[in-house]
């Protein structure tokens, strides 16, 4: 399965570190990644891969989310469908 993982929040160092380690560490798979800084704001945007990930959807989400309120960032997982049907034109 693939999702979406969108962070957004200000610029400081570590940000693309943190969220990867936790992906790693979960086998979970960067397929594609975006990221730009505008102004002291930090966006990225990621595509991976779920498949070989022995924990539930839930668990990463809820993990992912600590390590935003940890980094004071908003960071939400997505599953690839859902992600392409609320962002259609």
């Amino acid at each position: 399965m693939r999702a979406v993982i969108t962070v957004i929040g200000h610029d400081k160092i570590g940000i693309i570190y943190e969220v990867s380690r936790i992906l790693a560490e979960n086998n979970i798979n960067i397929l594609d990644i975006t990221q730009t800084i505008m102004q002291d704001m930090f966006t990225m945007i990621m595509l991976v891969s779920t498949e070989k990930c022995s924990k539930s959807f839930k668990e990463i989400s809820d993990t992912l989310a600590a390590l935003g309120e940890t980094l004071g960032l908003s960071i939400r997982i997505q599953h690839e469908d859902i992600f392409n049907s609320m962002h259609r034109i």
